[in-house]
């Protein structure tokens, strides 16, 4: 299942390794959206709003440890392109004591600061309570989750991106299924939601822990690899801190946009529950393609094939490029009934508003999917701190901007600041690749 990446043909190597990931993620999506289906349809608004202001919380505490393991594997699939096994198991061994001690004090920390992340985030009283609930389960899932993106990085990194697929796969038909049972069936309300959630979570985590485990013990640390080592220690805290802090600062600034969506009442709060999660299903293959586009430039720049690593890129733009023209064109005019799948047909006014979001945002998914390229290109190339500088750019004006247009124009500012973000970091990214790309793919060997 462990693919080449730095030989055959560019497109189809991408391609093919791409696919499992996007595969994968569609899955997630599928449980997410099931999620909302069934909340939205079986609990009603308040209930929607709750699982979607928790959501955006949730993926902006997930980003944390996923940066780290993304840095990491970054890291990863370099030493597996200059084919030294020696430096990945000394990576693994101290990657993963590093990602999950910051997980276990992340965890403790949001369960002793709950209210006052309930009190940052604006939650209307109407739904405080549910939310309360809602996330008091949830927070459980966090160790199990940072365990799953670990290990899905590190098989990734050395070209398997079928294995995260399966235990992704099983995690979330369970999931549904759980839902289903605890919420339609046992009447659980929204605490059989979390639950079902946290029970995949923990299935999917110590599953593929157990399958690295039995079934690819040659990149896994022995006793001698757990020494520390500095250097290492260094390339790996230098990647994975950045990484997080560009996962971070992306997920923090939609959690502050988050906060002035809750400001405008249950309404829009429903609404952009339900369009964020059509808006994450459609441009989540771009999304993934970028992030399978990063592996592949790692063990290319590893094994210092410029030539490689140039066509990948012009490859990659053109395949993101077409997918992304082809993604805004159904979603724009399929905005209406995308928005009924989720929210039941009496509600005008949160249909309206999550119709408004689609035909805004939906129209750009090319600055996303450029965006995306440009995370992967930086981080693989050993360049974290432009992928950072590009999300500042980024999330930066798209805070700024909404939080400047909401009150003279409403919601509608709040969607507008999204794409016109992506664009202001896509010129500064591509501008940063033209100044200096005849030594960007050279890799130190210093």
């Amino acid at each position: 299942m462990n693919r080449n990446l730095t030989d055959g043909s560019i497109p189809k190597g991408v391609v093919l390794f791409a696919l499992p990931m996007i595969a994968g993620d569609l899955l997630q999506q599928f449980y997410n959206i099931t999620d909302t289906l069934i909340v939205g349809q079986a609990l009603g608004k308040g209930a929607l709003a709750a699982v979607g202001s928790a959501y955006s919380l949730m993926t902006f505490l997930t980003s944390v440890f996923l940066g780290l393991s993304m840095g990491a594997g970054a890291y990863f699939s370099i030493c597996v392109g200059r084919k030294d096994l020696e430096p990945l198991k000394k990576a693994v061994a101290q990657a993963f004591f590093l990602i999950m001690t910051i997980t276990i004090l992340m965890n403790i920390l949001v369960y002793a600061g709950m209210g006052l992340i309930l009190h940052f985030l604006s939650v209307p009283s109407e739904i405080y309570s549910s939310m309360s609930v809602y996330l008091g389960w949830v927070f459980a899932g966090i160790i199990a989750t940072s365990l799953y993106n670990f290990f899905a990085c590190l098989l990734r990194a050395v070209g398997n991106s079928v294995t995260p697929l399966l235990f992704l796969g099983a995690s979330t038909v369970l999931n549904v299924i759980l839902d289903l049972l605890f919420v339609v069936g046992l009447h659980l309300g929204i605490a059989g939601a979390a639950q079902a959630t946290v029970i995949a979570q923990y299935v999917s985590g110590v599953g593929i822990f157990l399958y690295v485990l039995l079934r690819e013990r040659q990149f896994l640390p022995e006793r001698r690899h757990m020494h520390p080592d500095r250097m290492i220690m260094k390339e790996i805290w230098n990647q994975s801190f950045l990484t997080c802090a560009q996962q971070s600062c992306m997920n923090f600034g939609i959690l502050l946009v988050q906060r002035l969506v809750d400001s405008f009442g249950a309404v829009t709060m429903a609404a952009f529950a339900a369009a964020v999660k059509i808006d994450t299903f459609a441009y989540l293959p771009v999304q993934d393609f970028g992030n399978a586009f990063s592996i592949f430039m790692g063990q290319n720049y590893g094994a210092g094939n410029e030539k490689r690593l140039r066509g990948g890129i012009r490859t990659a733009l053109v395949i993101s490029s077409a997918f992304s023209v082809i993604l805004s064109l159904l979603v724009v005019m399929g905005a209406e009934p995308l928005m009924k799948i989720f929210i039941r047909a009496e509600e005008k006014a949160v249909i309206a508003s999550g119709v408004r979001y689609l035909r805004i945002e939906g129209a750009f998914y090319i600055g996303i999917g450029c965006l995306f390229l440009l995370y992967g290109l930086y981080r693989a190339i050993d360049r974290p701190a432009i992928s950072l500088v590009l999300t500042v750019i980024s999330l930066g004006t798209r805070v700024v901007l909404a939080y400047m247009l909401a009150p003279v124009i409403g919601e509608v500012g709040i969607w507008m600041a999204i794409p016109i973000g992506w664009f202001l970091a896509d010129l500064t990214g591509f501008g940063y690749y033209v100044l200096h790309r005849s030594r960007l793919l050279i890799r130190n060997t210093d």
